[in-house]
């Protein structure tokens, strides 16, 4: 069960993200993600998110470096800072409203990169396991938005799973992804 406060959340799914990172070898193998390969995984996350801050909250996170192990880590270490002392800032963003800084890095960014971990892994072989519990909470969050959530166009069309799957295989399929899926041989 992953910790249940946004700062040590993140800390924790931040981390598993970061043993992906580290142990990628190969960052031009193919991603689960139409046309990404492993390096665009981590490029989704350290480019969305410093735009979405900066945007909403006037808070500039560092340039994202050109090798994914070092902006991975760059931006993981200034996120947590911010998680963990949101200084009573919030995020202000038309679609959502306002919301306290802590609860939109959490309910955003902590939950893209949880999801974005079983990508990196599969692409490269590595650990692929989530927390099931958090699979079943954010599945349970998401399935009664799904028309939104499909409409946003940042998920692809759900991808049919067994009724009887374990909550990590249903959250795939629900956000688009073949959990069958695996890289092609070059």
């Amino acid at each position: 069960m992953l910790p249940e406060t946004p700062a040590e959340r993140h800390r924790a799914i931040a981390a598993a993200f970061g043993e992906r990172v580290r142990g990628t070898r190969d960052w031009d193998v193919p991603a689960p993600v139409d046309g990404w390969t492993a390096r665009s995984v981590v490029d989704h996350l350290t480019s969305w998110f410093p735009d979405f801050l900066a945007s909403g909250a006037g808070v500039e996170l560092p340039k994202a470096d050109p090798d994914p192990v070092v902006a991975w880590q760059a931006q993981s270490e200034a996120v947590q800072a911010l998680v963990e002392d949101p200084a009573g800032r919030v995020l202000k963003n038309p679609h959502i409203g306002e919301v306290p800084l802590d609860e939109a890095i959490d309910r955003f960014y902590t939950a893209d990169v949880f999801m974005h971990t079983w990508d990196l892994a599969r692409a490269t072989g590595q650990d692929e396991r989530l927390d099931p519990e958090f699979c079943a909470q954010m599945l349970a969050g998401m399935e009664p938005m799904a028309e939104m959530i499909y409409a946003s166009g940042q998920y692809g069309p759900p991808v049919p799973v067994p009724a009887d799957a374990d909550a990590q295989t249903r959250l795939l399929g629900f956000i688009g992804r073949d959990p069958d899926w695996r890289p092609t041989a070059p």
